[in-house]
């Protein structure tokens, strides 16, 4: 779909009077991370996953054509969203899906008949020490595209999928791989780079995104990795704070949650969708 001259990738399956579940990817994926999950739902729920701009498959235009910030994202999501004309949906957030999707959310409360969170963080509770020191990055300080830069070799993001699994023979090859075949494409480093440094941003809205639970109480499933490196497991238990009716399952596992917990996810989300009928 040409949204604002960029192509943006999206799949799409089900029927369009089901439950609608938009799924907004994190780093460095894209809308192949639910390749699984659209298989095992889409026969019965309406699935939509977008590529953002300098993801995927979508278009990676150049900085000087396209700023690459999370409003910036949000904005270029929202859009597709009007365009694709939906506007009630149970948002499925992950990871960088939650700083556009949170945008999205407190800018129409109105769409989100649901949310389902998978290991995306809204509080400080839910960072690391690591993810503190990434998220405190900015323009101009010292070594900090360097430190960007280092996040983007095939070990990290291999890490991403296998680290804190209780298998990683479970986890098949093909994300990590194909997330690193993007990440190598020509200009993308840049635009990761872009996007790091920009993090900062998120983390100053999290009072912003609390009070919007607080105030709008979505429906809730929250579904997370419990051996996250970098949004641990207090990061799923505060949203009760602000939730307290959500729906809570830490799972043994890392990041990238549906890469060997699907069998368990699937249904968890399944049942919470046919509550929205």
């Amino acid at each position: 779909m040409d949204v604002d001259g960029i192509g943006v990738f999206y799949r799409e399956a089900g029927p369009a009077d089901a439950p609608t579940l938009l799924l907004l990817h994190g780093f460095p994926s894209s809308s192949r991370q639910f390749a699984r999950l659209i298989d095992a739902l889409g026969g019965d729920y309406h699935l939509v996953a977008p590529d953002y701009p300098g993801f995927g498959h979508s278009d990676a235009p150049s900085a000087d054509a396209f700023a690459y910030t999370f409003d910036a994202l949000a904005d270029l999501t929202e859009k597709f969203l009007v365009a694709l004309g939906l506007d009630r949906f149970t948002l499925y957030a992950f990871d960088f899906g939650g700083p556009v999707g949170f945008r999205i959310a407190t800018r129409h409360p109105e769409w989100i008949e649901g949310l389902v969170v998978q290991n995306a963080n809204a509080y400080l509770d839910g960072l690391s020490d690591a993810a503190r020191e990434l998220t405190a990055l900015k323009p101009g300080v010292p070594g900090a595209e360097d430190a960007i830069r280092g996040i983007l070799t095939p070990e990290v993001t291999r890490g991403q999928y296998e680290g804190g699994t209780a298998d990683p023979e479970l986890v098949a090859p093909d994300g990590w791989t194909a997330d690193q075949h993007f990440l190598d494409l020509p200009g993308r480093a840049g635009i990761q780079i872009a996007l790091g440094l920009d993090y900062h941003t998120n983390v100053a809205l999290y009072p912003d995104w609390q009070e919007w639970l607080r105030t709008h109480r979505p429906p809730a499933l929250v579904v997370w990795g419990r051996n996250d490196p970098f949004f641990p497991e207090p990061g799923a238990h505060a949203y009760l704070r602000d939730l307290p009716d959500a729906e809570l399952h830490v799972l043994d596992t890392g990041h990238f949650a549906l890469e060997d917990k699907l069998p368990e996810i699937a249904p968890l989300i399944a049942a919470f969708l046919d509550a929205r009928r």
